[in-house]
């Protein structure tokens, strides 16, 4: 995994936190590496109906265990710098 992460930051790539419970598969010591690395992380519902988005806090609880802030995650910034940063992943 540290492989994967350095190479996200090479690319300008995001890692995800699918927050399906079944799932969580970017446990909290992953979030915390990629926070380290400065690779921004996304928390995703995996929602499959409304009801999943629900999921949500298993995503926020699993980014809290991996010490992330507002700032380390990327579904938390505004507009305008979300597309400069998605641009420049394309």
């Amino acid at each position: 995994m540290p492989r994967i992460i350095r190479q996200a930051r090479r690319r300008g790539c995001f890692l995800e936190i699918n927050a399906q419970p079944d799932r969580l598969d970017l446990i909290d010591t992953y979030c915390q590496m990629a926070k380290e690395e400065g690779v921004l992380l996304c928390i995703n519902s995996d929602a499959h109906s409304t009801r999943d988005f629900d999921n949500l806090a298993h995503g926020v609880g699993q980014a809290r265990r991996g010490w992330l802030e507002k700032k380390d995650v990327l579904n938390t910034k505004p507009l305008r710098q979300l597309r400069t940063l998605l641009k420049g992943t394309m």
